[in-house]
């Protein structure tokens, strides 16, 4: 089932209730709504965070906390997603996210060398930023859409095949004329 799966990538919640970033959220984290994992739960937190896991903006895990909170979705699975960018992912998607804002604009890409500094980002804000806002966006939206339909599918394709192995096997313990006793 997906929830056994998901269960062991999930982090710890009392770990995640100290984060001193989440503070800002005070009691709101004590929902225990936040802290369930069910089908609308699960597939609401793989939207959050897989868009959240796009935009180009270092405050992706509060801004993922905020919006599970708001939508009443799981909030360590939603906070885990936006993982997908990690240090070594990042560069990799924010260049494709890139690329594609300037084919969606029609926009001649620009050659630059990426630097991790904020000298690169002062210099090249106004050649890459709308672009990568735009790319970003779209998969963003992409991302969280097919995530969310992606477990909601995955999530009733288990439950469809466990209710099958379990009337296999009753019929299975079944005696042959079909009576018991």
């Amino acid at each position: 089932m997906p929830r056994k799966f998901i269960k062991r990538f999930m982090p710890n919640h009392d770990l995640i209730k100290r984060q001193k970033a989440l503070k800002i959220f005070g009691n709101v984290l004590y929902n225990p709504n936040l802290w369930c994992l069910n089908r609308r739960s699960a597939a609401g937190a793989f939207a959050v965070g897989l868009f959240m896991a796009f935009v180009p903006l270092p405050s992706q895990m509060i801004m993922a906390a905020g919006l599970a909170i708001l939508f009443g979705v799981n909030l360590p699975l939603s906070i885990a997603l936006v993982w997908i960018t990690n240090p070594i992912t990042m560069p990799v998607i924010f260049y494709l996210a890139y690329k594609l804002g300037t084919v969606v604009l029609n926009m001649p890409p620009q050659h630059f060398h990426f630097e991790l500094s904020w000298e690169f980002l002062r210099e090249q804000f106004d050649t890459i930023c709308l672009p990568l806002v735009v790319g970003s966006g779209i998969c963003a939206v992409v991302a969280s859409i097919i995530g969310y339909f992606g477990i909601l599918g995955l999530w009733r394709y288990s439950v469809v095949r466990s209710w099958q192995k379990r009337q296999a096997k009753l019929a299975k313990n079944l005696p042959k004329n079909g009576h018991q006793g």
